[in-house]
């Protein structure tokens, strides 16, 4: 265990260094400081733990990406108790399949987004949160002024955050997190290191991973994260330029649509130094117009939820061939394998499941424990997504288990075909899906978006262009 500490130390300790500099700053507009920001999560506590909630009590967050989210994930922390984030953008059925999961004792709610009924229907107390438009707003009426919340024992092995891994399709899992597993997202990221940070974008929902396992060292690194009651692309550029935001995280197409604004080339970015995108693959084509007209380094990040948000990288320096066509290298403190469907080792080149391990990697699912067995393997994560290292250590990603196909009896991966097409200069996106066909079994379909929709690419032009870079899929 590293001195990185708890997330609740993580706290106490910015408040000390950073006082009244901002840690959040609202959707509406108001900050709040990391001071304010022990004050008032201690205050929320000694509320929480006067109604029963305490060390190992189980709450649901349904709230919007706002300062209420994070001041309650903290003040919940606080008091020993584990915090999920469902996400508000789910439909009231899928919210209601990750709360059948979570099973909390209690439902923070907002009150504009009908969380109330679906945390009675779950069984659970529910607290109704307004929407602050303030600090002297955040859950009044729940909060004990100058309140403490009572004295919690150290224990690093404590669960702290549920974070659920999908509630679109089927039965969603919850990744379970404690404190070790967060301290260790902090080596990861910082390497434990305190101060440094400036205004950041919260590019996703509250209760996806990249904030719940991150925000520890959004803390300890002193950053002002900018909040967004939804992502609009005009409103996030807005943001960028007025901090001098030197680093905008994100997805991919969230920076696609930033490109897209008629006005992009005439805002100020001068102030930004790197983009740091994960979520998904970046097409070469959108790396390559990123970087030149951001004038940034451009970072692709693969991780997942289970592995905390961290995985491999490429360097902000890397040449063409690493950036435009790799996920890169392991980070520090990760190590990477590719493995048959025995569990053996397969050399470079060779496609195989992409296996990740270290100490910030999922403690288990949430009350599922075959699920656990299946996903965590001897210290190692299976990520179920297909891939190969290269000889020069780069991991390069062929896609899922559960997408590759069969043509005539050899494998196909749809993201080394779209790797391929992707490279083409008229070519802006692809997607590769399989459809059954009676003589060879299955053939790939590739879906093209052009970059002039005016002068798309032929058919006979794309066959030629990929007929010369693989092999016949």
């Amino acid at each position: 265990m590293s001195d990185t500490g708890t997330l609740t130390e993580a706290l106490r300790g910015a408040a000390s260094r950073f006082g009244d500099a901002a840690a959040f700053v609202d959707a509406g507009g108001w900050p709040i400081g990391f001071a304010e920001l022990d004050r008032v999560t201690d205050e929320l506590a000694a509320g929480l733990a006067a109604r029963g909630i305490g060390e190992g009590s189980v709450a649901a967050l349904l709230l919007g990406s706002t300062v209420d989210y994070a001041v309650a994930y903290l003040a919940l922390a606080k008091v020993g108790a584990v915090t999920a984030g469902v996400n508000p953008r789910f439909t009231a059925d899928e919210q209601r399949r990750c709360l059948e999961v979570v099973q909390p004792d209690v439902v923070l709610a907002a009150e504009a987004m009908g969380g109330a009924t679906l945390g009675t229907s779950a069984g659970a107390q529910v607290l109704v949160v307004p929407r602050a438009t303030s600090v002297d707003d955040l859950f009044a009426g729940m909060r004990v002024p100058g309140g403490t919340p009572p004295a919690l024992a150290s224990d690093v092995d404590r669960p702290v955050a549920i974070v659920l891994t999908s509630g679109t399709t089927g039965r969603p899992k919850g990744a379970v997190f404690t404190d070790r597993q967060l301290a260790a997202v902090v080596e990861i990221d910082t390497g434990g290191a305190w101060g440094g940070g400036g205004p950041m974008l919260a590019g996703t929902e509250l209760a996806h991973v990249g904030f719940m396992t991150k925000l520890p060292w959004y803390l300890r690194k002193g950053h002002t994260l900018h909040l967004l009651d939804k992502w609009r692309a005009a409103e996030v550029l807005r943001i960028v330029e007025s901090s001098g935001m030197a680093v905008v995280g994100g997805v991919a197409p969230q920076i696609a649509l930033l490109l897209a604004l008629p006005d992009f080339d005439e805002h100020d970015l001068r102030a930004v130094q790197a983009l740091i995108i994960g979520g998904g693959p970046s097409s070469p084509a959108l790396v390559e117009e990123a970087r030149r007209r951001f004038g940034a380094a451009y970072s692709i990040r693969y991780s997942s939820t289970e592995s905390g948000g961290v995985g491999t990288g490429t360097a902000f320096d890397a040449e063409d061939e690493e950036a435009l066509h790799t996920v890169g290298r392991p980070r520090a403190g990760i190590d990477l394998a590719i493995r048959d469907e025995a569990g053996k080792d397969l050399p470079p080149g060779e496609i195989g499941e992409v296996c990740l391990r270290s100490g910030a990697v999922m403690d288990r699912y949430w009350r599922d424990p075959e699920a656990t067995a299946a996903t965590l393997v001897d210290g190692w994560l299976r990520t179920g997504d297909l891939g190969y290292v290269d000889d020069a250590g780069r991991l390069r990603l062929a896609g899922r288990r559960k997408e590759m196909y069969i043509r005539g009896g050899y494998n196909v991966y749809p993201m080394e075909v779209e790797a391929v097409l992707a490279t083409h200069p008229r070519v802006a996106n692809v997607a590769v899906t399989p459809r059954p066909d009676p003589v060879m079994g299955e053939i790939g379909v590739a879906v093209v978006v052009p970059r002039d929709a005016g002068d798309p690419p032929t058919l006979e032009e794309l066959r030629t262009f990929a007929r010369e870079r693989q092999s016949a899929h």
